[in-house]
């Protein structure tokens, strides 16, 4: 585990129990007792490291009985996510952030490497190169949709 940091090992520790199991449902105080951090750290990991981009739904209750519930969604099973996904993208997303929605779709076997190269190349930074890159993200946003509403309805 060298060279990992603490974000990184918390991570590892949910997805070896959501390879289990599609969905884990965890108490945020007992996570960070375990790894000896601040709750805020499972925050931090569960709102960066588990989201709809990544293939992931996160649900949460507060209070004393209060959980996080974290969900390994298929996402062109359910056209309800793909929808969730599409309301994330909006009118404009990052090169990074498109390229999670592109690899979860790889991972869960949506896209094969080729369809993923060829998508990704469509929307890289060089292929969709202006110098406003407020529309550089609107036009990535544009092609990413429209993408997903062809995997909804053809899937």
């Amino acid at each position: 585990m060298q060279g990992q940091n603490i974000s990184d090992i918390i991570e590892e520790y949910l997805k070896r129990i959501l390879a289990d199991t599609r969905q884990v449902e965890i108490k945020r105080s007992e996570i960070a007792q375990l790894f000896n951090c601040v709750p805020s750290q499972i925050n931090y990991v569960i709102n960066t490291r588990f989201t709809i981009q990544n293939g992931y739904i996160v649900r949460s209750k507060r209070g004393g009985g209060g959980y996080i519930r974290i969900a390994k969604v298929n996402l062109i099973n359910d056209a309800d996510v793909l929808d969730d996904l599409i309301d994330v993208i909006g009118d404009n997303i990052s090169f990074s952030q498109a390229f999670q929605i592109i690899q979860s779709l790889f991972e869960d076997s949506v896209l094969t490497q080729k369809e993923a190269n060829l998508i990704l190349v469509a929307i890289d930074r060089r292929t969709l190169d202006f110098e406003d890159k407020r529309v550089e993200n609107a036009i990535r946003a544009r092609i990413l949709i429209s993408i997903l509403n062809r995997l909804k309805y053809d899937g």
